[in-house]
């Protein structure tokens, strides 16, 4: 029997090699380049660790579908260098993964900085339209408009070049990558849990971020027993590239003051890096160092989780959040019984079985449902084919099989139901 591996990250060292270690997580849909303005000063003091999340900058394009599963990669990749115990800084999405350190690896981590961060970012439904969106028309709508969720509009007008730099970041990302994290941040919910982060922690936020702004940033810092909170004035979600001075200082301070069981590194203290390219010029490709994947300790099975649960779990990531909260606010006590049944029963025992695929369970869901004319079930279900990865045209080649099959009229009734669905979940927001 074959063991199963865990991959490892691309990534990269800067500073002296007998510091202690401080590890700088990106974005969504950014580079490790979004810290360059950073690295000069914070090499003085640590040696600065920064990695790319998969698919993007030109990693190797092995999609992770959890903050856990990309924490995990972090983790086996740190292990495999021998580094033990970090401090960590990350920004939004590497905000989750230093979230996720801290709530399953404390003795890990020393010292914590959460950039643009927040214990549930958004609603699942959001990230699931955004990877429809980006399933059907590519990563040039998403692209096109990161510059309105990154920056203030002066910074963008006034810097033509970082703005231009911002979207060839997203535009040359892997899709596939994109996707899967726009579903582990969709899943990504940690609201119940954040009192227990114990590691000295900063909330940094941008005064102007309308992403995740200074009311996810309080929430932060209300829930967790020894946070500070850092409010930086003028700068959108993208706050180490907007205002790099001052991220750089509270980072700074932060670490240098809140660092549990410091480590002894002597007296060395380097002088500053060379200047790093400027964010505003196309980030030229540093050297990557990669490794081996490292195995995968097997894990005892667990008991059989109840049924209900599962299924409420996977009708929601099927369907959506939206979709299901309204089917069980509507139940009473002459359907509430139905509404069990369905989540236990199709959700919790059909849905979950591992012998199918949701792709392919969708493509069967859509042909039943056009034999037996349920037009209203069709339009959620051609929604949530979206999600489960369908694209457009493979709906239509389902649809085109079910005419032969299930008739004409039948079929003709659903690409109408399906079309306007599809209009509706692919048209990207302006």
């Amino acid at each position: 029997m074959s063991e199963a591996r865990i991959e490892t990250l691309q990534y990269r060292f800067d500073g002296p090699e007998d510091a202690p270690v401080l590890i700088l997580g990106p974005s969504l849909g950014t580079t490790w380049h979004m810290w360059d303005r950073q690295v000069p000063e914070l090499v003085r003091q640590w040696r600065v660790f920064r990695f790319d999340l998969p698919g993007h900058g030109g990693a190797p394009a092995h999609p992770a579908g959890s903050v856990g599963e990309l924490t995990g990669r972090l983790l086996a990749t740190l292990d495999a260098l021998g580094v033990q115990r970090f401090g960590y800084a990350g920004c939004a999405l590497g905000g989750a993964i230093g979230i996720e350190l801290a709530l399953r690896h404390p003795e890990r981590l020393a010292s914590l900085a959460l950039v643009a961060a927040s214990p549930r970012f958004g609603t699942a439904d959001e990230f699931r339209q955004r990877g429809v969106v980006v399933r059907t028309n590519g990563l040039d709508p998403i692209a096109r408009t990161a510059p309105d969720r990154w920056f203030t509009s002066g910074f963008a007008a006034a810097q033509p070049a970082i703005t231009e730099w911002a979207v060839q970041m997203v535009r040359t990302t892997d899709p596939g990558c994109y996707i899967a994290a726009c579903e582990a941040l969709a899943a990504f919910d940690v609201r119940p849990e954040v009192g227990r982060v114990g590691a000295p922690t900063l909330v940094l936020v941008g005064s102007d971020d309308q992403v995740t702004g200074p009311a996810e940033a309080r929430t932060l810092v209300a829930g967790i027993p020894d946070a500070r909170l850092a409010v930086v004035p003028g700068a959108s979600h993208l706050v180490p590239v907007e205002q790099p001075a001052a991220v750089t200082d509270l980072l700074v301070h932060h670490f240098s003051t809140a660092w549990q069981q410091p480590f002894d590194t002597g007296q060395t203290v380097l002088p500053a890096a060379p200047a790093m390219p400027a964010p505003a010029a196309p980030p030229q490709a540093a050297p990557v160092a990669e490794i081996a994947p490292a195995a995968v300790p097997e894990q005892p099975a667990g008991q059989r989780p109840d049924r209900y649960e599962t299924g409420l779990k996977v009708r929601r990531e099927v369907l959506g959040d939206a979709h299901v909260d309204r089917a069980l606010a509507q139940a009473d006590e002459f359907s509430g019984d139905f509404q069990e049944f369905v989540t236990r029963y199709a959700w919790g025992d059909i849905w979950d079985r591992p012998g199918l695929d949701r792709r392919t369970r969708s493509c069967i869901t859509l042909t039943a449902l056009v034999a037996g004319g349920h037009w209203e079930e069709l339009a959620f279900h051609t929604r949530a084919a979206l999600r489960n990865g369908l694209t457009p045209d493979e709906i239509k080649e389902v649809l085109l099989q079910a005419a032969v099959y299930c008739g004409v009229p039948a079929a003709n009734s659903a690409f109408r139901v399906a079309q306007q669905v599809i209009r509706e979940e692919t048209t990207p927001a302006e």
